[in-house]
């Protein structure tokens, strides 16, 4: 009996600690926000209250993204078995479906965007210029809520890319 007591003294003392982490993050998780909530200049930059509107913000977006694209495959895939004798009729719809695939792609590239996102919130990153480490806005967020620089850090990438690209 001795042996298991010990036994449960350790494992009991370790939950203590990690329960104390989680309490931390429940109370985190329990600020709550109205519907018609929107972030404000006079707040703190990327207190908590931002932090839950841009990841509530996100996770809808990104549901979103992801219905349209289910029923988009779906749609498309029902599209296929109306084969057509005529070869402009084949080319238009060839046409169609690439451009289709194309936005669901995009749409997907946007939605792993949305995830890191999500990623730079639960790591505290989120809001700030990956370059810079400066505050990318509330403004530009709202606008953009998976922007990654400020405007200026933005432009000098474009800038890069650009330059890049002519090589």
């Amino acid at each position: 009996m001795p042996k298991t007591t010990k036994a449960k003294k350790k494992v009991t003392k370790p939950k203590n600690k990690g329960s104390g982490k989680i309490k931390k993050s429940a109370v985190k998780a329990t600020i709550k926000i109205s519907k018609t909530y929107i972030p404000k200049e006079t707040e703190k930059y990327m207190c908590e209250k931002h932090k839950v509107f841009f990841r509530i913000k996100l996770n809808e977006w990104k549901k979103e993204l992801v219905k349209a694209n289910n029923e988009a495959l779906y749609n498309g895939s029902m599209d296929d078995n109306s084969i057509s004798a005529d070869i402009v009729d084949q080319a238009s719809s060839y046409t169609d479906k690439n451009v289709e695939m194309k936005a669901i792609n995009r749409q997907i590239k946007l939605i792993s965007e949305i995830d890191k996102a999500l990623m730079r919130i639960r790591d505290e990153t989120y809001g700030y210029c990956l370059d810079t480490a400066e505050p990318i806005g509330l403004k530009r967020l709202m606008a953009r809520p998976v922007a990654k620089y400020t405007i200026a850090a933005q432009e000098k990438h474009e800038k890069d890319e650009k330059v890049h690209a002519d090589d």
